[in-house]
Formats: structure tokens, sequence, C-alpha cells
């Protein structure tokens, strides 16, 4: 079947549970509601869609001015390395060209480094800046799924 990407298509709680639970990020799941409301609340999103599947997304947040944070990337891990991440993740470099600064934070793999920065991404670290950023005490790991 041939994907769909959509930044205006539904997206529902069950599509979301199956998406974000396939590559294992629970600390989403936990709590269906709150990330369909994510989602929702986002400022702009893209879906892949294989048929009635949604097997990507990407979401970012942000004033549409000076900075957008793109919160989440994934992809099914199924259909991972087929150039649907890469898609999703230009769509947004696109929408939100005309913004001061996209920030994006991931996890400390190699693999999603080397993704990020041929995307044309810079690593905060490489341009000699830190970053801050406050997660809740019972959160676990700050980049934990």
């Amino acid at each position: 079947m041939t994907l769909v990407y959509s930044p205006d298509r539904p997206v529902s709680q069950s599509d979301l549970l199956a998406l974000y639970g396939s590559v294992g990020w629970s600390s989403y799941t936990r709590d269906p509601a709150g990330l369909h409301r994510a989602v929702a609340g986002s400022l702009w999103r893209m879906g892949a869609w294989d048929g009635p599947e949604l097997v990507g997304l990407v979401r970012a947040v942000g004033d549409d001015a000076s900075i957008a944070y793109v919160q989440d990337v994934l992809v099914r891990p199924d259909r991972q390395r087929r150039g649907i991440g890469a898609r999703l993740l230009a769509a947004a470099l696109e929408r939100f060209a005309h913004v001061r600064q996209l920030v994006l934070v991931a996890d400390d793999e190699e693999k999603t480094a080397s993704f990020y920065r041929s995307a044309g991404l810079t690593d905060l670290a490489d341009e000699g800046c830190r970053a801050f950023v406050r997660f809740p005490p019972a959160g676990g790991a700050a980049c934990a799924p």
C-alpha cells in the first residue's frame, strides 16, 4: 500500500497508543488521554498512514515565530529504515524554516544522532552550548521512553 502523509487527518487515541507503544515509549502510553491531548494540542503534526494504520508521526510545539520544538519523531519499528522518519522530519524542517530556533531533544544513541545530523541538525555540544531541562522527580531517566 502507498503511504499517505497528512497534517490534517484525525489521529485517535488508539492510533497513538499503537504507534507510541510499538516503539516502547511507555512514559507516553501510561496516560492515554494525556497523550491524545498533547498531540491534539500540538502546534503542528504530520502522520504517515498506511491505509488505516498510523505508522509514523512528527509533531512540534512552540510559538511559530521564534521557536519550534520538535517533540516527537517516531516510526513503527517494522517500518523503520524506509525513509518515513526522514520524510516526516523534512516536512517539519520545511514547515518551520522561518523560525529562528528549531529544537529537538533525543536519546544518546549514535544511530539517533546520525539520523538527526544527516537531516542537517547540529548537536548543541558541538556548538559550545548547554541545554537545561526539568523532569518530574518520579519520571526516571531524562530521555527514557
